[in-house]
Parts: structure tokens; sequence; C-alpha cells
């Protein structure tokens, strides 16, 4: 392995040094696959899809960064060359199909290809999220931002935001509690479209909760973030929703 592979080429963080009490990420921030892939013997339009990465994404957790003045650490190669949310011992972490699509380039990979690319692609990053929490002093929340497809195998989804939790719901069910009182017009539902049952959690489970720190998985459906406005907007909203969660970390009610 090369001294630029070894350091993490793929791996990129925003605002590292922000003040603000969390830490944000996204897993599938691009749809880039390196020259010696060969786009894994795909066509165009599947390298466009979502199956390559999450449409939108990004766009929104750099504009959730800068309002809530928080870090952010990023993965620069798709999912499908290696899918940074999941293990390297998981098929789904180099999914030889996905949806509707076969991934030539993922078919028959031997034990040796698999731990090439788990070691260029998924140990950095996970790297990089430990020594961000080992560096900081405090106990961020951390909030993994992703996107979803509205028409998943020919059927079409009603929710159009997910708040996910594994076995810490205090942020999901915090940021649930502010969707409702503010009465928004989403379809929001908790661990829709996808749960912890689907393997989905994983970045929740490798730093949040062996920490102890408080988490939570958002999911938009990606026709709702389609441009740079309705992707501005829709941070915001979310934005409001996890200072809400987190302020009721800090003031937990209390019954009589």
């Amino acid at each position: 392995m090369s001294d630029k592979r070894a350091a993490g080429q793929y791996v990129e963080a925003r605002n590292p040094s922000s003040s603000g009490p969390y830490l944000l990420v996204c897993e599938h921030a691009s749809n880039y696959i390196p020259p010696e892939f060969a786009d894994l013997g795909l066509p165009k339009e599947a390298l466009t899809s979502h199956i390559a990465w999450d449409p939108g994404a990004l766009a929104v957790a750099l504009e959730l960064s800068r309002l809530l003045d928080a870090p952010l650490i990023f993965q620069n190669a798709s999912r499908l060359i290696y899918d940074c949310n999941r293990p390297p011992h998981e098929p789904s972490a180099m999914p030889a199909v996905s949806e509707v699509y076969q991934v030539p380039g993922n078919a028959n990979l031997t034990q040796e290809d698999r731990d090439r690319r788990a070691e260029e692609f998924y140990f950095p990053f996970r790297g990089a999220l430990a020594a961000h929490l080992d560096a900081r002093k405090d106990t961020p929340t951390i909030v993994t931002v992703h996107s979803f497809t509205p028409i998943y195998h020919g059927k079409q989804r009603a929710v159009e935001i997910g708040i996910l939790h594994d076995t810490d719901d205090r942020i999901a069910q915090g940021m649930m509690k502010a969707a409702r009182g503010e009465a928004t017009s989403y379809n929001v539902q908790i661990n829709e479209p996808y749960g912890p049952a689907d393997g989905v959690t994983h970045t929740l489970r490798e730093h949040a909760l062996p920490r102890g720190l408080p988490n939570v998985m958002i999911e938009v459906r990606n026709d709702l973030i389609a441009d740079e406005a309705s992707q501005k907007a829709m941070a915001r909203t979310l934005c409001g929703w996890i200072r809400s969660a987190q302020d009721g970390l800090s003031h937990p009610e209390t019954e009589d």
C-alpha cells in the first residue's frame, strides 16, 4: 500500500476545530470510483444513482456543519467500492448486488481483495473518526447524515425523513418531539426506511455506543434535497430539531 493510500486520501474533514457539541459524519458523500476499478463494470446511470452514493447528503451535512459549528468527517469514495457504514466482514460492505444492479467489479472478490479494500478505504475512515473523538475533551453527539431513494425495488416510499437509532434513542426521540411540536409537514418516522436490524447503524455502534455518546442517524428522501435551496432548507429544519434534542439532554423534563 502506497504512502498516499496509507494517509487516508479518501477521508476528508471540514471545520475540525469547531466548538459545537457535535460530530457530523457522512459515510456516503461521494460516488467517486478510482480509475483502477474501471467503474466496477457498471453503466453511467448506475454510477450516478443512489446505489453509488447518497445524493444531496454531503450538501446537507456541510450546511449543518456551518449552522451547528460542528466538525464534519466524510468519505470521498463510492460506497460500492467500500461502504464505510459496514464492517469488513459484512458482504454488503462491498456488495455484489445493489438493489436491481449486479456489480461485476465486486463479484467473486477474494479475501485478499476484501482485505485490501478495507485497508485502503474503511480503516482510515474509522481511524479518523476515532482519532477525532479521542482528541476531544467533551462528549459530543454523533450525527450521521444520509439520503435514500423515493422508489426502492419499484415501490414508492411514503416516509420523507427517517430518524434512526440503535440502543440509544435519546436524540432520535428528542428530534421526533421537536418535529411534532412544530407540526412539521414532513412525514417523519423513527427507524424508517431502515433500522438497526438492517445493519445501517454500524457507525453508531462502532463509535458512539461504546463511548456512551448521544447519537442519531438521519435519512432524508433524496428528492427533497435535489438542489441547493432545498438542501439548505432541509439543513435548517434538521438543525432546529437537533438543537432541541441536544437541549433536552441538558435540561430533561421532570415529572410531578
